[in-house]
């Protein structure tokens, strides 16, 4: 009889030692889905961007509009027969 409750012992300071400390501890539960939520987080962070980047490609490929608003805000570019007024503040 004291020896199986010297193994029932035994077994529960394994198993506790296990729990709190051992390669699946309750602390490194805790880190890794603190990770995952991170992860998943920047996936859909980035997921979105790709979104609206492709959003625009889908845009400059059907229409010239697209094209043309990007060259005047970016490169500065009108039309020939515009007049071009520069307001500073």
């Amino acid at each position: 009889m004291k020896t199986l409750i010297l193994v029932i012992i035994a077994l529960t300071l394994h198993f506790q030692y296990r729990l709190w400390f051992g390669d699946a501890s309750l602390s490194q539960i805790r880190e890794y889905r603190a990770r995952l939520e991170e992860l998943t987080k920047d996936a859909q962070e980035k997921k979105e961007r790709n979104d609206s980047l492709y959003a625009e490609v889908l845009d400059l490929r059907k229409g010239l509009e697209t094209i043309e608003e990007r060259a005047r805000y970016e490169l500065g570019m009108i039309k020939e027969n515009e007049t071009f007024f520069q307001v500073l503040e």
